[in-house]
């Protein structure tokens, strides 16, 4: 009697929830889409690159409406482009951020693209397509920007983020061409390649230019003694550097380490630009 009563338990168990899958339908389904996926012929780098651009909730293009823009180096969709994006949102909806454009540079050789040339050997035995981020810098200035430029609304500000290579090559844009960005956040940079001489040449670098009107955030986690280093010599360098409208600000998070401080140093980094805005 007891097995005969389980096995109708069963089948009437079974029935309910065939029936409720049967009557579980959708009723719709669109993609999701949160902005443009584009490709750039670049003849600069001699290939295609392709861009992620997150366009704001509203966006329209408007003769009085413009946006920021934020570039994202490793930007592609499974590097960091997609919770930059949720970050953005976050921020423009709980505090002061102004809606913004986000456009993600993926990857196709960061090494290659991030890295000035080194004459050190082991470097170029160990990293052997590295050397090419003044190209790359050249592609960011006269072919990415411009395009965004041309097809989005955009106003004058420009932000960049980059961790580790993209770090320094973020540090090497601010050095040689401070104007190309009017924010920066450089996060862990990786100082250390070919020696320290980008870091060691700073102030030569910083003392080209007469004014340096920009914003610079630098953060670093608990990375180690010479990543830690490197990172607070750069912001005391920036801080110090006696050039009119240079402001620069260090983080230092001991809770996150190379693999986790790029969103939490984004985060801190927001909270300082735009506070929470009351109701």
């Amino acid at each position: 009697m007891k097995h005969l009563f389980l096995t109708i338990l069963l089948i009437i168990v079974s029935f309910n929830s065939a029936e409720a899958q049967t009557v579980i339908k959708e009723s719709s389904k669109t993609p999701l889409t949160i902005g443009d996926v584009v490709t750039l012929d670049s003849k600069i780098l001699s290939e295609s690159r392709t861009l992620n651009i997150y366009l704001p909730e509203g966006y329209k293009v408007s003769d009085t409406l413009k946006y920021p823009v934020i570039y994202v180096l490793d930007g592609s969709m499974n590097e960091d482009f997609i919770h930059i994006v949720g970050l953005v949102q976050f921020f423009n909806l709980q505090m002061n951020m102004p809606k913004s454009i986000v456009v993600g540079i993926a990857n196709i050789d960061r090494k290659r693209d991030f890295t000035f040339p080194t004459i050190d050997k082991k470097l170029k035995k160990d990293f052997p397509t590295t050397g090419g981020s003044r190209k790359f810098i050249s592609f960011l200035e006269d072919e990415v920007q411009p395009y965004i430029n041309a097809n989005y609304a955009t106003n004058a500000q420009k932000m960049l983020i980059g961790q580790s290579l993209g770090g320094l090559l973020a540090t090497e844009i601010l050095f040689n061409k401070p104007t190309l960005f009017t924010d920066y956040i450089i996060v862990s940079p990786s100082l250390w390649w070919d020696n320290e001489t980008l870091l060691r040449d700073a102030k030569m670098f910083l003392g080209a230019h007469k004014t340096i009107p920009v914003n610079v955030f630098v953060a670093v986690g608990t990375e180690g003694e010479i990543m830690e280093r490197e990172a607070k010599s750069l912001a005391d360098l920036l801080k110090n550097s006696g050039k009119p409208n240079l402001k620069a600000e260090f983080l230092f998070l001991p809770k996150e380490n190379h693999a986790t401080i790029l969103h939490q140093s984004v985060n801190d980094t927001f909270k300082m630009m735009y506070p929470y805005k009351e109701n």
